[in-house]
């Protein structure tokens, strides 16, 4: 800004002082006149007065001009380091000093967080698009070997199907639009929904499926509820080995509980088993683990207000249980 423009910025800022100390003067010389006060005092007065009001006038200037510099000199860095402020002249300056301070701390506060779930979702999609390789590499390669692998080929499909749902279910657990509807569901129908999407791999393992029916009803939203079914199954068929057993039943009333006969889990990794990207000793083993998908079913579990725990002995089996007693919500 031009030097003249900042005066003129200046006298605007100081319009209300000048005409009160123009009005002072006249209300003086009225006096004087009232009075019969000789007009040589007056004089002597107005001048004094005049001189002040140019220091004090000078003062001011010179403090909001070089105010006015200092901010300009801060107008590229203020998103960095706001501790530089010129210091406040007045109440309401510090008022919009302490105001602009709040904006750029709950802004780097709202960035740090964008700037954490844009990392969180580049990990994921950089696990995910390794994780989808697999089945599509397999898929390419039974097609390769003639249409009698038509099993085969319709696992490594509901393989993919599952990887895109997934994606799909991250993506709204962070979302505002989560689509939750709690309401009664049959606990029967969501798991044949989910025994008949596994159907395929349980003939090709030759694995036994024991489901004991209950004829509960579950207040929860039966499409998460089926996704959460979903990934515990999935994890059940891909640690059982061929000729194994899973067993889904209730235990006492209001818990689900779902029973494999897989490799198990190590003691010193239950612990860890619902953290983001946690494979554990298992992952070693099966090395296109991501560690992705009980981390999301602690977070659906978590949204559903259902309780999941997990217990396990490495080379007898796993047991998840399910809470379906009424959902319990966290009230911020």
């Amino acid at each position: 800004m031009k030097e003249r423009s900042v005066f003129t910025a200046w006298l605007a800022s100081c319009r209300l002082a000048v005409a009160g100390g123009l009005v002072c003067a006249g209300l003086g010389l009225f006096l004087f006149w009232l009075y019969g006060l000789p007009w040589e005092a007056a004089g002597y007065l107005l001048c004094l007065c005049l001189v002040v009001v140019c220091l004090l006038a000078g003062a001011s200037f010179v403090r909001f001009r070089r105010r006015h510099r200092t901010l300009i000199l801060l107008e590229e860095g203020i998103l960095i380091d706001p501790t530089n402020l010129p210091e406040a002249a007045d109440l309401i300056q510090a008022d919009y000093d302490r105001l602009l301070r709040r904006l750029l701390r709950e802004g780097r506060e709202k960035q740090a967080r964008a700037d954490s779930t844009l990392a969180e979702l580049t990990a994921y999609y950089t696990l995910w698009v390794h994780q989808i390789k697999t089945p599509i590499a397999a898929l390419d390669l039974l097609l390769q070997t003639g249409p009698e692998k038509t099993t085969e080929m319709e696992v490594e499909l509901q393989k993919i199907s599952q990887y895109v749902d997934m994606v799909l279910q991250y993506l709204r657990l962070d979302s505002e639009a989560r689509d939750l509807v709690l309401r009664r569901c049959s606990l029967d129908e969501m798991v044949r929904q989910t025994v008949r999407k596994s159907a395929k791999l349980f003939i090709l393992k030759k694995i036994r499926l024991t489901f004991q029916e209950t004829g509960k009803m579950v207040l929860s939203d039966e499409k998460w509820f089926v996704f959460l079914l979903e990934q515990l199954l999935s994890n059940a068929l891909k640690y059982t080995a061929p000729g194994g057993q899973i067993t889904i039943g209730l235990e006492g009333e209001d818990t689900l509980l779902l029973t494999d006969t897989g490799i198990g889990i190590a003691p010193e990794d239950l612990p860890r088993v619902f953290d983001k990207g946690f494979t554990g000793q298992n992952g070693r083993v099966d090395r296109k683990a991501t560690g992705l998908g009980l981390y999301l079913c602690r977070r659906t579990a978590d949204l559903l207000g259902h309780s999941l725990t997990i217990d396990s002995q490495l080379g007898v089996g796993t047991q998840v249980r399910i809470g379906l007693g009424r959902p319990k919500f966290d009230i911020e």
